[in-house]
């Protein structure tokens, strides 16, 4: 786990695949307003039990117990990312840590 602010250039790539998407230009805004917290977690099924802790995308959806529905102001502004399968974990863990980094 660390903080960091990410920068334009930063914010743009990493939600590059979200580029033609509507919401692309005020998600990259949105997270580069201040700093955040980035971590790499591993565990049996960590993918899903961390989307399960991330609530809905919409935190009017959101179960109550979660990070969204507890943290989020919008949809677009929901506060929390988490990769959504294996395959797109292997990509955005390295684009923020280092394998020495990694245990």
């Amino acid at each position: 786990m660390k903080r960091k602010r990410l920068s334009q250039i930063e914010a743009e790539h990493f939600y590059g695949v979200h580029r033609e998407r509507p919401f692309y230009t005020s998600l990259v805004k949105f997270m580069t307003e201040g700093p955040v917290v980035v971590l790499a977690l591993e565990s049996e099924d960590a993918i899903n039990k961390w989307r399960d802790t991330m609530g809905a995308t919409n935190p009017a959806n959101a179960a109550e117990s979660t990070i969204r529905k507890q943290f989020a102001t919008s949809i677009e502004r929901n506060c929390v990312h988490g990769s959504d399968a294996p395959e797109t974990a292997a990509v955005e863990i390295p684009f923020f840590f280092a394998a020495s980094e990694l245990l």
